[in-house]
């Protein structure tokens, strides 16, 4: 018997083994897929614009964009050094991120749970969802200068309808024999949004984050570009002017990275927070 259980658990051991390396090695693959996309890309482009089959004029070329980024670097922009850009740019985004994320995550489970108010305050959030973005951006400037003020508030209003939305329809998905059960033993309405609803919800809510910094990425951008004294989208204005596209993509790089890196620490945030969720055979693969 002792033999039987021993041989069981080896095998066991044997077939995990065999699926982590099975996972490392698909890892391996999509990273070598993802290198070699890029390179191809590249190269294509400087080949291209190298042999004047496409205009570096008007599309720049990979080699003026690092000599770009490196010119920035060593001699700043024309409103200041470089980081500043960034982290103006950076920092706008954040604040406009956590405020988004907070009034959306409130207003999304309040009106989840009370039907009422969801239904009379609809058309009124429809309508604010339909307004043009830019529209908001100027309307910002406007009564609130060219401050960091105007840029958090588009970038917030473009986070909160993204998890708004989100909240709510996954407070309306949570599990109806938990809602009763949670009243049947007597649990307040606090304690039930608190301990059953937003839990519920949770996943719903930080799927919208991964697309929620990007929008506080863009309203940020957006409102440097409708007026600002520095920050990326003021940098990306002035190569525009200037008919300086290297400018406009080494600009467009530095975002990207940005953005790539708030997307890894949402990933993060996410595996913390939903670390009770049992996992999916997808996330089990990737794992």
């Amino acid at each position: 018997m002792t033999s039987v259980i021993s041989s069981r658990a080896a095998t066991d051991e044997t077939a995990a083994a065999d699926v982590r390396s099975a996972a490392r090695h698909h890892r391996v693959k999509v990273w070598a897929a993802r290198l070699a996309t890029l390179v191809i890309i590249i190269g294509a482009w400087q080949l291209l614009t190298s042999a004047k089959i496409v205009d570096r004029f008007f599309w720049g070329q990979p080699t003026g964009i690092v000599s770009q980024l490196n010119d920035w670097v060593r001699h700043g922009t024309a409103y200041g050094s470089i980081w500043l850009q960034i982290w103006t740019t950076f920092k706008e985004a954040v604040l406009g991120f956590l405020f988004g994320v907070v009034a959306g995550v409130i207003v999304g489970v309040l009106l989840g749970q009370f039907r009422f108010f969801a239904e009379v305050l609809n058309p009124y959030i429809k309508v604010a969802n339909a307004i043009p973005r830019i529209v908001l951006g100027s309307l910002f400037t406007v009564a609130l200068g060219l401050g960091i003020a105007a840029k958090v508030s588009l970038a917030a209003v473009l986070v909160f309808f993204v998890v708004f939305f989100n909240a709510f329809q996954g407070v309306r998905e949570v599990d109806r024999n938990l809602l009763n059960n949670a009243r049947v033993l007597g649990a307040s309405r606090r304690a039930i949004i608190r301990h059953v609803v937003i839990p519920s919800a949770l996943t719903w809510i930080i799927a919208s984050l991964h697309v929620a910094f990007g929008m506080a990425i863009i309203g940020a951008i957006v409102g440097e570009f409708l007026g600002a004294q520095k920050g990326l989208g003021l940098v990306i204005a002035t190569s525009q002017n200037n008919f300086n596209p290297n400018g406009v993509f080494g600009a467009m790089f530095i975002i990207a990275v940005l953005a790539l890196t708030a997307e890894a620490l949402i990933a993060l945030l996410e595996r913390r927070l939903l670390s009770w969720r049992p996992r999916s055979p997808a996330e089990a693969a990737a794992a």
